[in-house]
């Protein structure tokens, strides 16, 4: 029989072939137990030679809700919310449901009408990664009673639950790794992005230097933060941007990056290998994230490292909580990241070589 055959045979069909009720090929589906092993497996055999396949999502339907949640992230082929989604798919796994993944690509309008799918497919519950504000549709389902849980973004309220990464602090140990091996012109790369997380990164990479203040006793200049154009978080806008350093002067041209991920990082670094130049003897690299590719760069890359299984499940863990019906608490919980330090980084600068000419 055709895959389409078997998709539009029926219940019926089946209890017509097996000489029995509807009702009893429902129990042999549903509640095998209350029914005699010979009729069993006539309803079994008949099932066999149709090729019958139930209709989960009608009987889900019917039921209210599906046996799914959602996963909305911002970008899949960033291998950091590959491992996110690994930590949901255990937690969701584990009780029974299934994850639906949907990739906004940093799209609004791919996120909303993602968020519209999401709501016609009954889903228990959604984890998502917003672009920006939270849209309509948001609202919309949660007004309807179902969770909504941010994903790797602090909550705007109280009301909400949220997981996330204190990447303040993240920045700050960036910088201030750079910093202690005497970086004193170290560049920012993704700035210009409007996500908040990469905001934080940035803000905290600049307390590092703020707090650093004038030139010291190592005869080095003040430190400074640059930051180039463009927002794009990809292993392309990290070769434009190493392509863009190697055009500045030498006297201006930083010797270090603070990389808002990983990608930017590796696209960083490979350019700059590229060009000839010596990582980290001439220029250090330090990245976000510590996704897998970071350890297996040609240059081992430094990083900050997040979470990333544990943010998914305890996102998850959150999410099916409140989607349970009991009584649930709202959290907000942020983790914390941890510096790895790799060859990209290790070497250290002489602060007083950093000097500019005078013009």
């Amino acid at each position: 029989m055709s895959r389409e055959a078997a998709l539009t045979t029926s219940i019926r069909d089946v209890a017509g072939r097996a000489g029995v009720s509807v009702g009893t090929v429902s129990n042999v589906l549903n509640r095998p137990d209350v029914v005699s092993p010979a009729t069993r497996e006539r309803v079994r055999s008949a099932i066999a030679e149709l090729g019958f396949v139930r209709n989960e999502s009608a009987r889900h339907l019917r039921a209210g809700r599906s046996r799914t949640i959602g996963l909305l992230v911002l970008d899949i082929a960033n291998p950091f919310f590959t491992d996110v989604a690994r930590g949901v798919e255990e937690v969701a796994e584990a009780a029974g449901l299934s994850v639906l993944l949907f990739n906004s690509g940093g799209r609004p309008d791919k996120e909303a009408e993602h968020l519209e799918v999401l709501a016609e497919q009954r889903v228990q519950g959604v984890l998502m990664s917003p672009i920006a504000e939270l849209m309509p549709q948001v609202w919309a389902m949660r007004e309807r009673g179902v969770p909504v849980v941010l994903l790797d973004r602090r909550s705007p309220g109280p009301e909400q639950c949220a997981v996330a990464v204190d990447d303040v602090l993240g920045g700050r140990l960036a910088a201030e790794h750079l910093l202690e091996r005497g970086h004193r012109r170290i560049v920012f790369l993704g700035g210009a992005s409007t996500l908040p997380q990469v905001q934080e990164r940035r803000a905290g990479a600049q307390a590092a230097v703020d707090a650093v203040g004038g030139a010291g006793a190592d005869g080095g200049p003040r430190p400074s933060l640059l930051a180039l154009p463009g927002n794009e978080l990809t292993v392309a806008a990290g070769r434009e941007a190493a392509a863009r350093i190697m055009g500045l002067p030498v006297q201006r041209r930083p010797t270090a990056a603070v990389c808002a991920n990983d990608l930017l990082a590796v696209g960083l670094l490979q350019e700059l290998v590229r060009h000839g130049v010596d990582v980290p003897s001439s220029f250090a690299v330090v990245g976000y994230d510590d996704i897998d590719f970071a350890a297996a760069a040609a240059v081992p890359l430094s990083s900050v490292r997040r979470p990333r299984a544990e943010l998914g499940r305890r996102a998850a863990e959150l999410l099916l909580d409140e989607a349970g019906g009991g009584h649930h608490h709202h959290e907000q919980p942020v983790f914390e990241p941890t510096l790895v330090v790799r060859e990209s980084s290790m070497a250290r600068r002489d602060p007083a070589a950093d000097q500019e000419e005078p013009s």
